[in-house]
């Protein structure tokens, strides 16, 4: 099979966009960019790729993907094959091997260690919010900074005691072991083999990835101990889930806004970024310091190719200006840069502007890369020749690594008109340099190879071990799923080899109530004939339904055997869309003996249809509950007043944590079809009919209710359509007895839905 690593280095290299791009002709709409459907005959745009999840989707036929899944689809291939052609469009050298137990034990190693900082993360918050020294300290800095609680929140901002062990020791009471603590750096081991804190004392910054996932921890020192120390900051050393050089802190907080705004601001610093975010501008990333570096530069391509640097108007901030950005370049992107005033940082200046003045300042201030470092050079270089010489060839070496030959001719152009050279003559120059270093290329790219090669020849394994260790399993492209859903939209995608299906325990169902999890099992007295009997060991095992008593059980279960509506598919995707954003929240209900019982939205819609012996009318709507529901089942069940058991204070960064887990039991579910749909009805391009598009309620339990009536009394309506064509056709004159049988169950249900229309507040006619 190819190794993780190698696929990760394959998705690295095949931004959706490019990929798709050269299949269709694409515009920006939004965050997404549209074309007309390579699947089908597409006389208007339907077809539309969103970068920043990484997902194509054809809203006519309904077909669509990861770009993996869009590969397989054009061309075609399997899975296999269709990751081998996107290597070979990369230049990725694929070998295949077998998943050792050493792979497996490294796997295993890496999910273990983003526990232990997802956990750590939690810790670091509450220890601010809840003891005395964490809100006299930690607490304290952050708003001395001006951040608000929400902004702290929104980072997940902490504080570790000024103490020797309490962390390391708190994680060990927590069962976590002490080689991850020390791998993932949260502590150090003595000699002795005792732990220290390696953030003891230091207000917290976690590192979030793209996929929400917290990789590691930068520290701030604090109080009087920063005046004269060098290093003010600490982050997590590089391991196998960190490596600073291909992360970007706030790329999670911001990678919806770049999409939407097609553009992304860079700046240095943790708390430039934050307050940028408290300004109001989302749309930003810090590299922290470090020399920019191509993976940084890869995972913002993925997003925008318009990048704005922000740095002081300092020497220093000029520096900063110049460095690595003729890497930004080489990749083709579109680089401007923008000097703050009076030596200010981003920081500072946020604090001291709305979002409209910031971004009014940005527009009329900032200046391409090029013109800025031609005017820049030649206030240095003065009227001396030599110099101006060497600024011509400084600035020949930035342009001739542009792809673009249109943009390099018209920055030739400009530099010759700045700096008074020929223009025939610069262009000369600027292919010479070109062309040598399109030969550097080619070179460092065929050493690259050739020390792979010899570590291979040497050790099969120093490869793997010398690199960074692979993704996690939820973080690999989405396996094709088993044929479980034939009879979705979407052509069926091609079979792959059982070992190369990620890990999961989200098992997919047939729709029929042996296959549906215990929270779906209806009581006894509410099944029919015409659903399997569960054995009877099962029944005894599952858990006990509330005894909520139906005034129309029989009517219901006798409308639902009508074919569905698709006002009713309608009505099922939008209570999967409640199920999908806030399944894991906690509302009260009433249960028989009148006494308010907390449950989950999720386990709300699930008792809902258990109560009446229904099932949704999709299969794979079905298979979206049953996910919700074991997510849920691992999350645990958070507190009745929808809280878990730490304190107030630190719960809305808890509940983020816990919100972001939940979801992505959808969005990286190894099933593609419930991927695809959790994609499609979290869209913001997704779009259901003016019927349907009502108000949302922001009462939650009140909106769940009510979609849940709505949905009942659809299924009313299909049976009422059907006894009224079944009443007009002359076989029920020569039978009076189902006459009479028709007339009287359309009067139970014309009943029925009055008494729901009084639960509505709607009339129904």
């Amino acid at each position: 099979m190819i190794d993780q690593l190698t696929i990760s280095r394959i998705l690295d290299a095949s931004p959706i966009v490019d990929v798709v791009g050269q299949y269709v002709t694409l515009r920006r709409s939004g965050a997404s960019y549209k074309g007309l459907c390579p699947f089908h005959d597409d006389k208007t745009p339907s077809f539309y790729v969103n970068p920043a999840r990484g997902v194509c989707k054809c809203f006519s036929c309904g077909k669509g993907g990861n770009v993996v899944g869009f590969i397989m689809e054009q061309e075609t291939l399997n899975y296999v094959d269709a990751l081998k052609f996107l290597a070979r469009r990369a230049g990725i050298e694929v070998k295949e091997k077998e998943l050792t137990e050493e792979d497996r034990r490294a796997q295993n190693e890496r999910e273990s260690m983003f526990a232990v900082n997802e956990w750590a993360c939690r810790y670091f918050s509450e220890t601010m919010q809840s003891t005395e020294d964490g809100r006299a300290i930690g607490l304290a800095y952050f708003r001395a900074r001006g951040f608000r609680d929400d902004i702290i929140q929104k980072f997940q901002l902490g504080f570790c005691l000024d103490t020797w062990d309490t962390m390391s020791q708190a994680a060990i009471a927590k069962g976590y072991k002490a080689d991850f603590l020390v791998a993932t750096g949260l502590s150090t081991k003595r000699d002795n083999g005792t732990l220290i804190d390696k953030f003891r004392g230091r207000a917290i910054f976690p590192w979030i990835n793209q996929s929400g996932r917290v990789v590691g921890f930068g520290g701030r020192v604090l109080d009087s101990r920063t005046k004269g120390v060098n290093q003010k900051y600490i982050n997590s050393p590089a391991s196998a889930i960190y490596d600073k050089s291909r992360e970007l802190y706030g790329i999670f907080q911001a990678k919806k806004q770049i999409s939407k705004e097609n553009l992304v601001y860079m700046v240095e610093g943790y708390t430039d970024v934050i307050s940028m975010h408290q300004c109001g501008i989302e749309n930003v990333v810090a590299n922290s310091g470090t020399a920019l570096t191509h993976p940084q530069i890869q995972l913002l391509k993925r997003l925008t190719s318009n990048v704005t640097l922000l740095y002081d108007g300092d020497a220093a901030g000029v520096k900063a200006a110049l460095r690595g950005t003729d890497m930004f370049l080489a990749e083709g992107m579109n680089v401007k840069v923008l000097l703050l005033p009076d030596g200010q940082d981003p920081d500072e200046f946020a604090r001291q502007h709305t979002s409209e003045e910031f971004r009014e300042y940005v527009t009329a201030h900032q200046t391409d890369f090029i013109l800025f470092k031609v005017q820049l050079l030649l206030a240095e270089a003065g009227r001396d020749p030599r110099k101006r010489s060497e600024l011509a060839t400084n600035m020949l070496q930035s342009i001739c690594v542009i792809p673009q030959e249109i943009v390099r001719s018209s920055y030739i152009h400009e530099c010759a008109e700045q700096m008074n050279l020929s223009e025939d003559m610069l262009l000369r120059e600027c292919n010479r340099m070109r062309r040598r270093y399109l030969e550097e290329q080619s070179l460092e790219r065929q050493r690259e190879a050739e020390r792979r090669e010899r570590l291979q020849a040497q050790q099969p394994q120093a490869e793997a071990d010398d690199a960074s260790v692979p993704p996690p399993a939820h973080e690999a492209p989405l396996a094709p799923p088993p044929e479980a859903w034939t009879d979705m939209p979407s052509a069926p995608l091609p079979d792959v080899p059982a070992d190369l299906l990620p890990p999961h325990d989200i098992p997919t169902t047939s729709g029929n109530i042996s296959a549906l999890p215990d929270g779906l099992i209806p009581p006894p007295e509410l099944r029919d004939e015409r659903q399997p009997q569960l054995p009877d060991e099962l029944l005894a095992a599952a858990p006990a339904q509330p005894q909520a008593v139906s005034p129309y059980p029989s009517e219901l279960e006798r409308a639902f055997s009508a074919a569905p509506s698709s006002k009713l598919t309608e009505i099922e995707l939008l209570i999967l869309r409640e199920v999908l954003r806030y399944g894991s929240d906690t509302i009260l209900t009433v249960a028989p003996d009148g006494t308010d019982t907390p449950t989950t939205i999720a386990q709300f819609v699930a008792d809902q249809l258990a109560i009446d012996g229904l099932n949704f009318s999709q299969p794979l709507h079905t298979a979206v509950l049953h996910t919700a529901l074991n997510a849920i089942s691992r999350l645990g069940a958070p507190t009745p007043d929808g809280h878990s058991a730490a304190d107030d204070a630190s719960q809305p960064t808890q509940a983020e944590a816990r919100q972001r887990t939940y979801m992505q039991a959808f969005t990286y579910n190894a099933d593609l079809h419930i991927a695809h749909l959790a994609s499609d009805l979290l869209s913001e391009r997704y779009q259901l009919s003016k019927l349907m598009q009502t108000g949302e309620t922001t009462d939650i339990g009140a909106n769940i209710s009510h979609l849940m009536l709505d949905y009942k009394l659809e299924i009313l309506n299909v049976r009422m359509a059907a006894l009224q064509r079944e009443i007009k056709q002359d076989a029920t004159a020569a039978n009076p007895q189902r006459a009479r049988e028709i007339f009287k169950e359309m009067a139970d249900i014309t009943r029925i839905k009055r008494a729901m229309s009084d639960l509505l507040g709607q009339r129904i006619m």
